[in-house]
């Protein structure tokens, strides 16, 4: 049997924290109906206060942001019937990288990837290949991860995200966000959430990572938009009863926007540390969020994750040769001191000379993510 981490000291994804105890009596209390007809008050006041947080007509309470990205292409075409629609998404996106699967067996999309800068936007001219090529049995969604999670959680700004909107409607494709992560975007950048989703016609918003809520995210757009997610949420059997319980915790998380910022320092703190140890490299992104990747010359990811691990440290290996390490609402600084003096252990450890290069495979293959994981 598998012990579950402590929150403590695991950074392996801000989906690792707990519900505490003002949530708990959130969901205790909550006044539930059947979302299914429609009748929650507490999901629909979620749903409610989410829209007008994001700016859109309307939101859709999800059981996760893995099945909101899924549903967002297919309510893009249409009512469930509709032909899927091919989708663009940066090669290292959380869409690309861990959802391809389900959005290509489940939803019948046509997924194409296409290369991204350092700070995480698509490169332009590759994308206006793909967009010029069209189809002309289907429709086109154009996707933006909003933080870059695989350029170590970068913040893109409003400009950032208009550009790539206005690429995407000049050939009449739906512009979505994968906004999962958008709530620390807005507060590393000091501006209001609807700023950033503004340019997007339609917005996946999780509140299970940095916000701390349990489970859940929502998708987000326009009234019309909203119901062909509705009945496509119905179609995968999606489709929550007293689903109340979830959403009264979503909006105790959703009044502690402002304390991300907390995690944004703690991550700073950490980054400072890990690029202190002899022998690692820290990625920092220019406008860093709750996100530090890390790597040790001569240690492939998932040997640098197992020897963490040995310390009681949590982390997640990429397959770019990093480690990630996710600040959230569950550390302090002693959690952070104890990462990097895991850190510094490890590479204590290493042999002299010159070892593997960081992105070569370790003896028993490169460390790999769990498909089906929220990271």
């Amino acid at each position: 049997m598998t012990t579950a981490a402590s929150p403590r000291l695991d950074f392996r994804s801000d989906t690792r924290t707990l519900p505490d105890a003002r949530m708990r009596e959130a969901m205790a209390r909550a006044k539930v109906g059947d979302d299914v007809y429609g009748d929650d008050p507490t999901v629909t006041l979620l749903e409610e206060t989410v829209a007008e947080l994001l700016g859109t007509e309307a939101a859709l309470l999800m059981p996760t942001g893995t099945m909101a990205n899924l549903v967002a292409p297919l309510a893009a075409a249409g009512p469930p019937g509709s032909p899927p629609p091919r989708l663009i998404a940066g090669a290292d996106t959380h869409m690309a990288f861990l959802e391809a699967d389900g959005l290509r067996r489940f939803g019948g999309v046509e997924l194409l990837t296409v290369a991204q800068r350092p700070d995480g936007l698509p490169d332009p001219d590759a994308l206006t290949a793909l967009l010029a090529a069209g189809s002309q049995d289907r429709g086109t969604v154009v996707c933006l991860e909003n933080t870059s999670m695989m350029r170590s959680g970068n913040a893109l700004d409003a400009a950032a995200t208009r550009s790539v909107a206005a690429l995407a409607h000049r050939y009449g494709a739906h512009f979505h966000l994968d906004g999962a992560r958008l709530a620390n975007a807005a507060v590393a950048l000091g501006v209001p959430l609807a700023d950033l989703a503004a340019p997007a016609d339609s917005v996946a918003f999780s509140v299970s990572k940095g916000l701390g809520g349990p489970v859940g995210g929502l998708l987000c757009g326009t009234r019309a938009y909203v119901e062909h997610a509705r009945e496509t949420r119905t179609w995968l059997g999606g489709s929550l009863h007293q689903a109340g319980i979830v959403a009264a915790p979503a909006l105790v998380a959703l009044g502690r926007l402002p304390e991300l910022a907390v995690d944004h320092e703690k991550a700073a703190v950490l980054a400072a540390g890990l690029a202190a140890v002899p022998g690692a490299e820290v990625m920092r992104p220019p406008r860093p969020t709750n996100m530090v990747m890390a790597r040790l010359a001569g240690l492939a990811a998932e040997e640098c994750a197992t020897g963490l691990a040995a310390h009681g440290v949590r982390v997640l290996p990429l397959p770019n040769g990093h480690v990630r390490f996710v600040a959230h609402r569950s550390h302090d600084m002693i959690s952070v001191r104890a990462a990097v003096k895991a850190l510094a252990a490890v590479a204590a450890a290493l042999p002299a000379g010159p070892g593997r290069h960081p992105n070569e495979p370790s003896p028993d293959g490169e460390g790999s993510v769990t498909p089906m994981e929220e990271a």
